[in-house]
């Protein structure tokens, strides 16, 4: 019935797009998106629930400075659930970090803006949502605005975080600069105007004379590496920072992934707070959603009754009118006399259509959502059984 019904994806080309998730997902999270596929293949069986739902779609499709309010609130929130999963394994990076630090920053401003809302469902996740200040503020003084991917090049901790890391890169900088300002002293002092101080992987810092001046080249400097237009050399001094520099290098990595992986082991203490936030973001993101849907798709509240009676007033396919206009509405009855239809017409005259519309209203019912009619009344339903 899933399949026949194309809940979430068509039966041709299996993609969204054509399905009845692709009309109605207007979320902004992925895992809104994930929670609202799942609640079409779930639709509700409990009338109050359902009800509750529709207050708050009803709350959405009517105020439209909340509705945009949230959305740009979500538009910063990444996929949380996906972030806690690489944290949790050890294999995320200061990116993922920040894009958790990102995402949990919007938590006080969202729970501050739904807190005083009436809807019950409003109240729960405001309720739900827990504010992390101290994991922002560890993240926020600890990770660099647009950190490398690699956690093993550097530049991942903020200046002023750690004092060890700190000496460090001033003694990494101090060497770096000294090496920086020895091309103009040794040019100087040697009278080789072409004189390069430079640096490889392979054989570190070194000093390049060109074979024309090889006979001005000072006692003192030690040769390196031959090459074809020129030789490589070292001095003492320059050793000494190169062993400083290079020192200081690979121990400033260290210490920085060091620092990363205790504030990524820090953050997943957390796991059971972020995880409950995750949910209750997508859940607000789902009723956001089908608030959108139904104020782009002229969609109106149904009334849920727990009898058996199904009465739907100028109903219409939700995806075939988006697909193609001039959508002519149906009727629908059922009561406990009336329980059949039976349709008939030619090839191609719309049964399948009639039949898939009158059970798509009823999933977009019972999962809360307005429909695509002028009035609809559903008695809950248990089952839906269909094949086209």
């Amino acid at each position: 019935s899933r399949q026949n019904l194309e809940l979430t994806r068509t039966i041709r080309e299996g993609r969204k797009m054509g399905s009845l998730l692709g009309v109605i997902d207007q979320t902004r999270t992925s895992m809104g998106g994930r929670l609202l596929r799942w609640n079409l293949e779930q639709p509700l069986v409990d009338q109050t629930a359902i009800q509750l739902r529709q207050d708050v779609v009803a709350r959405f499709a009517d105020d439209t400075s909340l509705r945009l309010e949230v959305q740009e609130l979500l538009d910063e929130v990444y996929d949380l659930e996906r972030l806690m999963g690489r944290l949790a394994v050890g294999t995320g990076n200061a990116r993922d970090l920040k894009a958790l630090c990102t995402s949990l920053a919007v938590i006080p401003r969202v729970k501050e803006l739904i807190s005083d809302m009436s809807d019950v469902l409003l109240s729960q996740i405001a309720d739900q949502l827990i504010p992390l200040d101290d994991l922002t503020d560890l993240i926020t003084n600890a990770i660099v605005d647009n950190p490398p991917i690699s956690l093993r090049e550097g530049g991942v901790i903020k200046e002023g975080f750690n004092r060890e890391l700190d000496e460090l890169r001033s003694a990494s900088r101090d060497g770096k600069t000294w090496i920086k300002n020895l091309e103009a002293a040794e040019r100087e002092r040697t009278g080789i105007k072409s004189l390069k101080v430079g640096f490889n992987k392979v054989f570190g810092y070194y000093i390049e004379v060109t074979n024309p001046n090889l006979a001005l080249v000072p006692p003192d400097y030690q040769r390196k590496q031959t090459l074809t237009n020129a030789e490589r050399f070292i001095t003492p001094e320059l050793k000494e920072k190169e062993a400083l520099v290079l020192g200081a290098d690979e121990r400033m990595v260290e210490a920085e992934y060091q620092l990363f992986c205790d504030i990524r082991d820090r953050a997943k203490e957390y796991i059971k707070e972020i995880q409950t936030n995750a949910h209750a973001l997508a859940f607000l993101d789902m009723l956001q959603s089908l608030g959108e849907t139904a104020v782009r798709n002229h969609y109106v509240r149904p009334e849920i009754t727990s009898d058996t009676s199904l009465e739907i007033v100028q109903g219409r396919h939700p995806v075939v009118e988006t697909l193609q206009s001039g959508f002519v509405p149906n009727d629908v009855y059922f009561s406990e006399a009336e329980r059949i239809v039976l349709l008939t017409g030619p090839n191609m005259a719309g049964k399948s259509t009639y039949l898939r519309q009158t059970a798509l209203i009823v999933i977009l019912a019972q999962v809360g959502s307005f429909v695509p009619a002028q009035s609809a009344k559903i008695g809950l339903v248990d089952k839906i059984f269909t094949r086209i």
